[in-house]
C-alpha cells in the first residue's frame, strides 16, 4: 500500500520557522505533482501548497505567499514544506499527498495518497 510519511513538526515561537519533509514508500515522488494541506483545530482541511513534477512549478495558497517554500530532492525521493515568519493561525496539522497527476490542480483533484499528518504548533 502506498503511503507518503510527514515529519519536521513542532511547536515553535512566532515568526519562527520549521522545514516540513515528505517521504514515500513505494512511490516515486519525482513522477507525480505534491501537495501540502493543513487541518488546523475545528477547521476544514486546506490546500497550502504544491510543486509540480512537470516542470517544478510551485503554487500557494495567499496567506503563505512569501513565506513557504516547497521544493524537491528526487535524490532523497522526498518533498519539503519550509515555513518562515510563522504565525498563530499557521497552527494545524500539515499532510502531503498527491492525487498521481504531474500538474498542480490548486487541491481541487482526487487526493488518494495521503501521509498521516504533522503537528505544527505556533505559540508563545
Amino acid at each position: 500500500q502506498v503511503h507518503l510519511v510527514e515529519s519536521g513538526g513542532g511547536l515553535v515561537q512566532p515568526g519562527g520557522s520549521l522545514r516540513l519533509s515528505c517521504a514515500a514508500s513505494s512511490l516515486t515522488l519525482e513522477f507525480y505533482a505534491i501537495s501540502w494541506f493543513r487541518q488546523a483545530p475545528g477547521k476544514e482541511r486546506d490546500w497550502v501548497s504544491c510543486i509540480s513534477s512537470s516542470d517544478d512549478t510551485t503554487v500557494y495558497t495567499d496567506s503563505v505567499k512569501g513565506r513557504f517554500t516547497i521544493s524537491r530532492d528526487n535524490g532523497k525521493n522526498t518533498v519539503y514544506l519550509q515555513m518562515n515568519s510563522l504565525k498563530p493561525e499557521d497552527t494545524a496539522v500539515y499532510y502531503c499527498a498527491t492525487d498521481l497527476l504531474d500538474y498542480c490542480d490548486y487541491g481541487r483533484g482526487n487526493f488518494d495518497v495521503w501521509g498521516q499528518g504533522t503537528l505544527v504548533t505556533v505559540s508563545s
